[in-house]
């Protein structure tokens, strides 16, 4: 499978149902053809051959009218020059092949033009450069009922992710006459992202489950599963990715393995497979710590399941709680260290990190996060500690049951708050404080009640910044926010160390359906950086600043 097929099969989530079905009528009409623009939120991603724009829905009463001629207005773009190319497809009255299509193995062997056709559908007219205004000849053919048209555009790899993209339709041109179509969804741009992985790049199945880092030199750090034959989680033959970001995620340095036991004991990859990251940076030392879980046989288990761990320390027995480090930035990392015998509790049926950015607080002390299943088979979240510097660590006690990945912020008072997902059939975050480095917690008053969730990881992230000269922080969460699905991935901010979540502060960023799991870090003074698994590639990487998260209440 070629660059070309694996960008084409990973990129193109173009419409998703129910987000772009309703049919032009009524006083669009002009001699029997109607006409409506849909522009759906999700970002449009450096690197992706194509993204779209804007879809454009023909509806026609009679069959034998022709498209001739598309207008299209780039007006509401911030800056020409971040786009590359543009092109029109007709896509007849089916939506193109999602994401999840793709992730479920769908075959899409053959020659480029085949699973370009298959994929975006029939070219409208000729490739184009940027422009304010563009048109789009061509001769096609409209069959009775919905069409649809869809303007992509392929990114410069210098593109400004502060800014944005607009793409409208003023006129549509048919042999029964001019139309101009109805703005189905106004005020809506895009963002501009970074596809940091796609499906099959490096001859990796899927990437799943990011956590995201910043060092003291500013370096982002992103680490995830590499699924390498399959999507599915552990068993399988699974290793641990890193990229770098020198330049704060405009571009990404190739990805490094940084965790794989090969064929450790005699087994297959696929019968020692490692997965979901955790990682921290001591602020202080500039080392860096990621933590994975390893499974050796089993197959077919997974650490979650009945019979995938077990009480105990053996390898084989129970899941086995690995750590890897960076003394250079992340450049190069130490061989594993099996920390099992160290942190694990003979009782416990599993201890693994939960795959999120830990934290340095104040007085120097590491905070990696974790979860697991107790000696009852009850899941839950904790804390894992170091007090010099990664040099030993201890567990701290489960902040209650029925919860697991987590990420934990420092409050003003010293206090530890921690967001975790809550297992089914809860769709609240659970929350938790502590005073104590996790030995013992309290219910914070959001706790299963407040913030909504579809059962996924999510991302915490406490943001320091100085206003007309006084000193002031805000909590930012990110996660699929919705209680039925992975979708309409957002970003929220609270004012009041988590207290209040006003909605008028919530930005959305991708409604499409994705896998979610997102990780935030702080990329600069103004910037806030995200990675998440998005509709439109396997990881996203986005970029906000905090004026246009915080803007809404000026």
């Amino acid at each position: 499978m070629t660059i070309f097929h694996r960008q084409v099969l990973a990129c193109l989530t173009i419409v998703c149902a129910g987000t772009w079905g309703g049919v032009a009528s009524g006083a669009d009409a002009v001699k029997g053809i109607a006409a409506v623009c849909i522009q759906r939120v999700h970002p449009v991603l450096i690197r992706n051959d194509h993204n779209s724009l804007a879809q454009v829905v023909v509806n026609a009463t009679r069959p034998g009218l022709q498209a001739k001629q598309f207008t299209f207005s780039l007006l509401g773009t911030d800056d020409l020059a971040d786009i590359d190319s543009l092109r029109l497809y007709y896509s007849g009255d089916k939506q193109p092949v999602e994401l999840d299509q793709i992730r479920s193995g769908i075959n899409f062997s053959g020659d480029r033009q085949a699973v370009l056709t298959a994929m975006t559908g029939t070219s409208f007219g000729a490739l184009s450069g940027p422009s304010r205004s563009l048109t789009f000849d061509g001769a096609q053919v409209l069959r009775k009922g919905r069409n649809v048209f869809w303007l992509s555009c392929t990114l410069r790899a210098g593109a400004n992710m502060d800014h944005k993209l607009d793409a409208q339709c003023t006129e549509v041109v048919t042999t029964a006459g001019k139309v101009v179509p109805r703005d189905a969804t106004p005020g809506i741009r895009k963002r501009i992202g970074f596809s940091l992985r796609q499906h099959y790049e490096n001859g990796v199945h899927t990437s799943r489950i990011p956590a995201l880092a910043t060092t003291p030199k500013g370096t982002l750090l992103c680490v995830y599963d590499m699924r390498r034959r399959k999507r599915r989680d552990l068993q399988e033959h699974i290793d641990i990715g890193l990229n770098r970001s020198t330049d704060g995620g405009q571009t990404w340095e190739p990805v490094r393995v940084i965790m794989d036991m090969g064929e450790y004991g005699g087994l297959p990859q696929e019968q020692n497979g490692c997965s979901d990251p955790g990682i921290v940076v001591d602020q202080k030392t500039g080392e860096i710590f990621c933590a994975g879980v390893w499974m050796w046989g089993n197959p077919g288990k997974h650490q979650w399941d009945k019979g995938g761990s077990s009480p105990g320390f053996e390898i084989g027995k129970t899941a086995q709680f690995l750590m890897v480090r960076s003394r250079d930035d992340g450049r190069t990392w130490t061989k594993p260290r099996n920390m099992t015998r160290a942190l694990k509790k003979r009782e416990w049926i599993l201890l693994a990190p939960a795959p999120q950015q830990g934290l340095t607080l104040r007085d120097g002390t590491l905070v990696m996060l974790g979860e697991g299943r107790d000696e009852n088979d009850r899941m839950f979240s904790t804390l894992i500690v170091s007090r010099d510097h990664g040099a030993s660590w201890t567990v701290g006690s489960a902040a209650a049951h029925g919860n697991g990945e987590c990420q934990a912020v420092q409050l003003d008072n010293g206090s530890l708050l921690l967001n975790a997902r809550t297992a089914r059939p809860t769709r609240f975050r659970s929350v938790w404080l502590t005073d104590d480095l996790g030995k013992t917690w309290r219910p914070h008053q959001t706790h299963r009640k407040t913030m909504i969730e579809p059962n996924c990881n999510g991302s915490l992230c406490r943001f320091d910044y100085t206003e007309n000269g006084k000193r002031k922080h805000v909590l930012l969460f990110a996660n699929p926010h919705s209680q039925s699905g992975r979708d309409h991935h957002s970003i929220q901010v609270s004012f009041d160390e988590g207290q209040t979540w006003p909605e008028k502060y919530r930005l959305l960023l991708d409604a499409g359906r994705g896998n979610g799991y997102p990780s935030m870090t702080r990329v600069d003074a103004t910037h806030v950086g995200l990675v998440y698994e998005g509709s439109q590639s396997h990881l996203v990487f986005e970029k906000f600043s905090l004026d246009e998260l915080l803007r809404r209440r000026r």
